[in-house]
């Protein structure tokens, strides 16, 4: 019956002509209530979008400072090579192909051991004897992350490779330094969301109460669910917005900081990275608002 009663409403609806300037005058009316409920809460508006911008701040430095540690890593890795000691009587060039082949390998470089020896000999006083040494391949890995898998697949040449090295250490450091980054940078979004929740939910509940017998009439009146939570959701959201604006200062300061580092150790800074967290901390500043919003209303307002 309800199922029946829903898809007449629906058919209906269809077919009554669109009032634009209706549902224009209803948009301002709706713009305007948020207004409103942003006055009545008064003083605590200052403290709200302040505490939102200190959240946001210390949210947008850790994610630009996650990017930054990301593309030193990612440069250090670069640095990064597997040096492939061949045995004697190996043709180079069919040893080169046969790694070329593996999965995440940018480049191999080949090091004839005459080179290898001669470079030896100029930095080391050696007596006069034969070539000790063997060709060598340098192998560069796309990513430092990729580096143990590739020097297992070659590892398992045997038939041409006689010894192996890299600096294995290093590799882990970086995982590692990528890893914990990574982690805090999840950790400070989960604590954000949280703090950003509660803020909310405390502020929209002080509006609920203040408008409780308005809100009464309204449901009375027949007035739609959504005309009583849109302007509560408007509200949480422009706490977010007038948050991240704020934030935006003391960001500058981090990024020309980060710059100045990036430039000391000559380590070009990531592409559009001051861009890129200020979008995403605005998007995360408005839909964290509205959504703590959304829950406030779900749980103190049964409309």
């Amino acid at each position: 019956m309800n199922n029946q009663k829903l898809q007449i409403k629906k058919k209906v609806k269809k077919h009554i002509p669109k009032d634009w300037l209706c549902e224009l005058r209803i948009l301002y009316r709706l713009t305007m209530e948020t207004f409103n409920d942003i006055k009545r809460t008064g003083i605590v508006n200052l403290v709200i979008i302040t505490t939102m911008a200190a959240i946001l701040t210390i949210f947008g430095a850790f994610f630009r400072s996650a990017m930054s540690i990301s593309s030193f890593a990612h440069e250090l890795g670069n640095v990064l090579e597997i040096s492939v000691y061949l045995k004697s009587g190996t043709d180079t060039n069919v040893a080169k192909n046969r790694i070329k082949e593996f999965e995440h390998v940018e480049n191999v470089k080949i090091i004839p051991k005459d080179v290898s020896w001669a470079n030896l000999r100029r930095e080391m006083s050696l007596p006069d004897i034969s070539n000790p040494l063997p060709d060598t391949l340098h192998v560069k890995v796309d990513k430092p992350e990729n580096i143990t898998t590739v020097f297992n697949n070659i590892k398992d040449l045997k038939s041409v490779v006689e010894d192996m090295s890299y600096a294995q250490e290093l590799a882990k450091k970086i995982q590692t330094l990528n890893h914990v980054v990574n982690t805090i940078t999840v950790l400070v979004v989960i604590i954000m969301c949280i703090l950003t929740i509660t803020i909310i939910n405390n502020t929209i509940q002080l509006v609920i109460q203040s408008r409780k017998d308005e809100i009464e009439i309204m449901r009375l009146m027949g007035v739609s669910n959504w005309y009583i939570r849109f302007p509560l959701i408007m509200q949480g959201a422009f706490y977010g917005f007038a948050g991240s604006l704020i934030a935006i200062l003391p960001l500058n300061l981090v990024q020309n900081g980060l710059n100045n580092v990036h430039k000391f150790f000559m380590v070009p800074s990531p592409l559009y990275a001051h861009s890129i967290v200020i979008f995403t901390m605005f998007a995360m500043g408005i839909l964290f608002g509205a959504g703590g919003s959304f829950l406030c209303i779900k749980k103190h307002l049964q409309v």
